[in-house]
């Protein structure tokens, strides 16, 4: 009896780890986005429940399995971070071919999901969006140049995009608009992280910005890149995406993001990076919220 406890606490501290490899953090805020895209794309009522939900677990496998990759992909880098170190991989608590097996099994199921039960669209935009992030920006971007997060970003940004197209069947010009926030908003979050993290970076060999270029260069390119993202929010309500609710939340949400980058320009402090950082989370999942309560309560 004590022996099979033991197995069973064994087991589950095993599937924890795989369960790690998937950054369910992360994880969560891509599945958020793009469930808010499949609402966003029908003009009155609800979704096939059938197709969000088909579609949510086929997004979340794909995502988790480029994010276990990922992790096979950079476990040399992630041993040196401290952000990272306690990963399943740096710690030999999985193996190489354990995660490459883990991940094909779950992007596989994911891709398998969506092509059977959703679309095929949307199956080859979310097998686009794993190479893109798993190959393209993991590979090829982020260890050589320091513009790696702007041109990458194009994968984060593509969840809104995957669940428009799975209810409609295509992508029209709101989900691009969907895109082009997300686009917009992955370098001033993630530069806001990169500034408090310069160190490691630059000891693990990654040219991020603040270690090729500076900090104070990277400050203002987050103020500017925050303040990009402030025009392209308005967006939606000037093509009548949205209305009133979603404009004054988008005013509102981006000046508190732009007061934040502006404080971190004139005056940097590591932990108001990490507050800049935390706040860009809150205000992305808020705005996307408030774009959906705009949809339902004008409609």
């Amino acid at each position: 009896m004590r022996t099979s406890t033991l197995e069973l606490g064994g087991a589950g501290q095993r599937l924890r780890h795989f369960y790690v490899l998937t950054k369910p953090r992360v994880n969560s805020l891509i599945v958020f986005c793009a469930v808010i895209g499949m609402f966003l794309a029908v003009p009155q009522g609800l979704p096939s429940p059938g197709i969000v939900f088909a579609a949510t677990l086929g997004i979340a496998f794909v995502a988790g399995a480029a994010a276990a990759m990922n992790c096979l992909i950079e476990q040399r880098i992630d041993a040196k971070m401290a952000r990272t170190r306690a990963r399943p991989l740096p710690r030999g608590e999985l193996s190489a071919s354990e995660t490459l097996v883990f991940s094909a099994l779950l992007g596989g199921s994911g891709l398998a999901i969506l092509y059977a039960f959703v679309n095929p669209l949307t199956m080859w935009l979310t097998l686009s969006t794993f190479v893109g992030y798993a190959v393209i920006y993991t590979i090829f971007l982020k260890p050589r140049t320091p513009q790696n997060i702007v041109i990458g970003g194009a994968s984060g940004a593509m969840p809104p995009v995957l669940g428009w197209a799975a209810v409609t069947g295509e992508v029209t010009a709101d989900a691009l608009l969907l895109f082009l926030i997300i686009f917009a908003w992955t370098p001033p979050h993630f530069w806001a992280l990169a500034l408090y993290r310069t160190k490691e970076y630059a000891s693990a060999g990654l040219p991020m910005l603040p270690v090729t270029h500076g900090p104070e260069y990277t400050r203002l390119s987050v103020l500017l890149y925050t303040l990009i993202l402030f025009g392209v929010t308005l967006l939606p309500f000037a093509t009548r995406m949205s209305g009133w609710i979603y404009l004054l939340a988008a005013v509102g949400l981006g000046t508190g993001f732009i007061r934040y980058a502006w404080r971190l320009y004139v005056d940097y402090s590591d932990k108001l990076s990490q507050q800049t950082f935390r706040y860009s989370i809150v205000y992305l999942s808020s705005l996307f919220a408030a774009l959906l309560l705009d949809h339902y309560v004008r409609f």
